[in-house]
């Protein structure tokens, strides 16, 4: 089995939560699974940290529910525990039309339903005594489809307060699987888009210490650890989920660069395993520190992450600018998101007003706000791009706090937004732009997509990458192809 950690609402406790289980199970040399609900990027950075194994996102928006099973069952049969970690309160979600039509889609408790699995409710009992068993028991009945396995009692104050929320719970007969008191002394710090990433907080050991013992103390092991056992899980018989890479003739394989340092850290992992199996080899490289692009590749990938954060590094590495602008110019295959569409710009304009160059691709620039775009997207391009051809819809996820100082004369993309249902022609650049001479083909764009239930996608990038590859292998003589 495997277990959903999830919350009354957000802020109830779930990552620390989360991240106290996996702590102690690893501490215990079990190989643990962690898995994300939503679209996510820098939680599943702390689980992989704990953890040493990539986290999963699961999300049925931007996937489906056959690749959220798929998924699950895929990489939880590999190790001997397995949870997933839940996104906002457990019936939070969305209302779809074009996928299905309910309340609570992509919510924790869709998830637990589509995987079969017992959730584990945090409650945040700093402001509650006897009330706690009217939100315990609303939670369990109000969707009888959703098995809930416990509570964990989250921010309990003194002894005193313990018990009048034991003695509150107790004729519920559900069973309470921890308590945890008020912990000043263990704070991640944040910052506009959520927590600050791993790779920045150079304390980050002590404090994943000091989780473990609270773990190791707190929680109730003796039923938790049979709930995270995964050698009971059956995975069900889910069709139309493996990869083609039977009609994919790439005969070498394609190097693509992976910008990937403090400024770049937003990948789902799975996008990058759908390029390794349909025969891409990867190479990481930092737009931050290095100099130069790495040898011989075909394409350019760049993620989300904080570039904005780092953007007079990022200007003073004009090496690591010119060389992409050069590639991009010859005609390297090009994909950008957010952070990614930023650093392609020409100048990213900081929180404090200052202005830095960028490569100076696009023309336009990104200025950080205060106002924050968030939400899920449906999409159709309005152009063929390196990933996507004319009239494809995809789903997408939108976050970040900045704009650009000027709209594309061809705007990439047409979106619906979930929430409002609006039409409007979203911030993106691709497909035959040009400025001066002739534009190389790049899709930039402030949505983050998983590729996991459109594989066609990294397809059509390789064989982007190979077309140019081939190009240049003949025409200058490089060996993209080696």
């Amino acid at each position: 089995m495997a277990i959903v950690i999830a919350g009354e609402r957000s802020g109830a406790g779930k990552t620390t939560l989360t991240l106290m289980l996996l702590a102690y199970l690893t501490r215990h040399q079990l190989t643990v699974q962690s898995f994300k609900v939503g679209p996510d990027y820098i939680d599943p950075m702390f689980h992989q940290y704990v953890t040493g194994r990539a986290c999963r996102n699961l999300d049925p928006v931007l996937t489906s529910e056959n690749y959220v099973q798929q998924c699950f069952h895929r990489h939880s049969q590999t190790s001997e525990c397995a949870l997933v970690e839940g996104v906002m309160g457990l019936f939070d979600g969305v209302r779809m039309t074009d996928k299905l039509t309910v309340g609570d889609f992509a919510s924790t408790a869709h998830i637990a339903r589509v995987l079969g699995l017992p959730v584990v409710l945090t409650i945040d009992c700093s402001r509650l005594s006897g009330s706690v068993a009217a939100i315990a028991q609303g939670y369990s009945t109000f969707d009888p489809r959703v098995q809930l396995a416990g509570v964990i009692l989250n921010r309990v104050g003194s002894d005193r307060h313990q018990q009048l929320l034991e003695d509150a719970l107790e004729p519920l007969q559900i069973p309470i699987l921890g308590v945890l008191r008020r912990e000043d002394k263990i704070a991640i710090p944040d910052r506009h888009l959520g927590l600050v990433p791993t790779a920045e907080l150079p304390e980050l050991d002590r404090v994943i210490d000091r989780l473990a013992h609270l773990a190791e103390t707190c929680l109730n092991w003796e039923r938790l650890l049979p709930l995270l056992r995964t050698q009971h899980i059956t995975p069900p018989e889910v069709a139309g989920l493996t990869i083609d890479t039977q009609n994919v003739n790439f005969q070498s394989a394609i190097r693509i660069a992976i910008a990937r340092d403090a400024a770049f850290s937003f990948y789902y992992q799975d996008n990058l395993d759908l390029l390794a199996a349909l025969g891409a080899e990867l190479v990481p490289w930092s737009p931050l520190g290095d100099r130069a692009l790495p040898e011989a590749v075909g394409g350019l990938y760049f993620g989300g992450g904080f570039p904005e954060m780092f953007a007079e590094q990022l200007a003073n590495n004009s090496d690591a600018l010119q060389a992409v602008k050069q590639a991009i110019k010859q005609g390297m295959p090009t994909y950008g998101e957010c952070g990614g569409l930023m650093y392609l710009g020409e100048k990213i304009v900081d929180f404090a007003g200052e202005s830095w160059p960028m490569v100076g691709i696009l023309p336009t620039s990104t200025v950080m706000g205060t106002k924050l775009t968030l939400g899920y997207r449906q999409a159709t391009a309005l152009q063929d791009t390196p990933i996507l051809l004319a009239k494809q819809k995809v789903f997408a996820h939108e976050f970040h706090r900045s704009h650009l100082t000027r709209e594309p004369e061809s705007p990439l993309f047409q979106i619906q937004s979930f929430q409002r249902g609006a039409i409007a022609a979203t911030e993106g650049w691709g497909g035959t732009v040009k400025q001066g001479t002739a534009f190389p083909q790049v899709h930039a764009s402030y949505l983050h997509l998983h590729w996991g239930g459109t594989p066609e996608i990294p397809r059509r990038f390789l064989q982007n990458c190979q077309r140019f590859a081939r190009k240049m292998g003949t025409s200058e003589g490089l060996r993209y192809n080696r």
